[in-house]
């Protein structure tokens, strides 16, 4: 098949079919075409030839040119594309390096092999220009609700024709045992757009928390329009469900907003999730009245905030513990959801019974150390003291504010705590030598005797060994592993020792051995302080 006067429109019409019924810009068909009648050239004169292609958009004529680089002598690889300087000023006086000569050859005669390789050159190019629109059409998309119709079902996996492309709702990202039938009509959250070899892939999501929320802006023009934010969303598809949201107007109460009149808009959207019941909770900026808030309908008695671990305890009345964990731990797994905080819920019994443990054992612990008897460690706790360093080191004003206790009395407690903490320090000292600790370490300033021993238990005995831990080894710290948040015990925290103090101690002694210049420590301390200061 000679490409002839007869068929040069043809190209373009057929270009124009093409991207009409592909969607795309008809030039990148034209382009395919050109490119797929060069392939099928060099076959016929040689595949060592650059020949290119060249249609002409309005006539549909196509140009065959063969082109030849100008290069230097040394640089000549393929002859036949190749020409030396001396060669191209044969052809063209006033050739220099890197030009390209360029002289046209015939149309080629396309057998029944050619034409089907230009063919499949023609379509490959298509569907990748296919590919690039859909990509480009749907990646900001991405985080938007969209409506589709239902394909076919593969392996448990729903296909959904989106318009110009088809998303997967895979099995997991439906709603609890939902199906469909081809041509239904869906709803779905575009959760992902991934440019992968086979094309974009579009992953649909009914279950993801977000859904929810699009569908609630959808419903109420006050999220819409900004007056109403979500502040957040925890879900258990087809289930339960909770929702936090704030007015950015005193004058709009931000969960009747979302509830509607006489329900109806949050029954819109109940209806759309299959019937899960929506928990719409005020957002409060105070984590502990927010709890509250995301623990409803069960009544709290109190809240414990651990801010350091991320964790917070929960006090609810006796009667009101099955309700706040919820079905099978539903209400507080979705509480902790939407705080981002681990929560543990004890009845008031509960908290009762720990208290009196706790003040049960620091009794004792002073009646042991203090050698005093039960009424007196009993007083000492019930004013708040927790350990012997503070009864050994409190301003003696504070003991002598007990009721009963004289300033002999205060005296005599204080040199018997001292007297023990003294003691024990020494103990702890011998056998930190015994376990091979070394000067350097047990004469380091900031570390007690008991930290030493704590120390050269785990093998750390030299100032050389502690320079090189890290600071959450000393204090401890939180690692998130698989969405959870694990504990990381600290050789030192027992001793109640912070990262701050644990990252002093160690710049410290890295300082003391040289392996740290203070100068370039305060020079990075310098912008700091700027910036401080120009706050």
């Amino acid at each position: 098949m000679a490409i002839t006067s007869a068929n040069q429109l043809e190209l373009l019409q057929t270009a124009e079919a093409v991207a009409r019924e592909k969607m795309i810009d008809p030039d990148l068909v034209i382009q395919a075409m050109e490119d797929s009648l060069a392939r099928a050239a060099k076959s016929r004169y040689g595949s060592e030839l650059d020949i290119r292609v060249h249609i002409d958009r309005r006539t549909g004529r196509a140009t065959f040119t063969r082109v030849r680089t100008v290069v230097e002598d040394e640089a000549v690889e393929n002859h036949m594309a190749q020409l030396t300087v001396a060669q191209a000023r044969k052809i063209k006086a006033d050739a220099e390096i890197g030009d390209e000569l360029t002289d046209e050859v015939p149309p080629v005669e396309m057998g029944r092999i050619a034409a089907q390789s230009a063919k499949q050159v023609i379509l490959q190019k298509v569907r990748e220009a296919e590919r690039d629109r859909q990509f480009e059409e749907f990646k900001d998309r991405k985080g938007t609700i969209i409506n589709g119709v239902v394909k076919r079902e593969e392996y448990g996996n729903i296909i959904v024709d989106i318009g110009r492309g088809e998303g997967i709702l895979r099995r997991n990202e439906k709603i609890g045992r939902e199906s469909y039938r081809p041509n239904d009509r869906i709803r779905c959250y575009i959760k992902d757009v991934r440019r992968e070899a086979r094309g974009p892939q579009i992953f649909l999501s009914r279950t993801d928390p977000q859904f929810m929320a699009e569908l609630f802006k959808m419903e109420v023009p006050e999220i819409y329009d900004g007056i109403i934010e979500i502040k957040a969303v925890a879900r258990d598809p087809g289930s339960r469900a909770k929702i936090a949201v704030i007015s950015y107007d005193n004058s709009i109460d931000p969960v009747g907003a979302c509830v509607g009149m006489r329900g109806s808009r949050v029954q819109a959207v109940v209806n759309e999730l299959q019937g899960e019941k929506i928990d719409i909770i005020p957002w409060n900026q105070d984590q502990a009245t927010f709890l509250v808030n995301a623990l409803q309908p069960a009544e709290v008695s109190k809240v414990v905030i651990d801010e350091e671990a991320g964790k917070i305890e929960v006090v609810v009345p006796d009667e009101q513990l099955s309700l706040a964990i919820g079905r099978r731990g539903q209400n507080v797994r979705l509480a902790s959801q939407l705080t981002g905080l681990d929560i543990d819920i004890m009845t008031e019994a509960e908290e009762s019974q720990r208290r009196q443990a706790e003040f049960a054992e620091r009794t004792q612990l002073f009646m042991e150390t203090l050698d005093v008897d039960e009424m007196m460690a009993q007083l000492l706790v019930a004013e708040g003291f927790t350990s012997l360093e503070e009864v050994a080191y409190v301003d003696q004003d504070e003991l002598l504010s007990i009721d009963g206790f004289d300033e002999g009395t205060a005296d005599e407690l204080q040199a018997r705590a001292r007297d023990f903490l003294e003691e024990q320090s020494r103990k702890a000292l011998e056998h930190a030598r015994e376990l091979g600790a070394e000067d350097s370490l047990i004469s380091f300033e900031g570390l007690t005797p008991q930290m030493v021993e704590a120390l050269a238990e785990d093998g750390i005995k030299t100032l050389e060994d502690f320079a090189t831990c890290a600071d959450w080894e000393l204090a401890g710290g939180w690692t998130t592993v698989n969405g959870e948040r694990k504990k990381d015990d600290g050789l030192l925290e027992k001793f109640d020792m912070s990262l701050e103090e644990a990252q002093h101690l160690i710049m410290t002694a890295r300082v003391m051995l040289g392996w740290v210049d203070p100068s370039e420590l305060e020079a990075e301390e310098e912008p700091e302080d700027g910036d401080e200061a120009e706050d």
